[in-house]
């Protein structure tokens, strides 16, 4: 089990660095800090952090890259 939550993380973590170019493009950024549950962490920076289209961004498009990848996760979940 722990094997597959570190394969999991790893995966996760290659996904939020494919992602950060376009957030980083506009002002913003983020950052990996737990997997847990089968939920995943991030903390949103920058330009990000106050966007009035967070959540549009936090699910439809973290969290959607992230689940086809990584089926097992349930939520992106943000924290400030």
């Amino acid at each position: 089990m722990l094997v597959i939550k570190m394969k999991n993380e790893e995966k996760i973590k290659e996904i939020i660095n494919k992602l950060k170019p376009y957030l980083i493009s506009d002002g913003g950024d983020i950052e990996f800090v737990k997997y847990e549950n089968n939920i995943v962490y991030i903390k949103m920076l920058g330009a990000c952090a106050g966007c009035a289209l967070l959540d549009y961004t936090l699910k439809d498009g973290i969290e959607m890259a992230i689940k086809e990848e990584v089926p097992e996760v349930k939520e992106v979940i943000n924290i400030s």
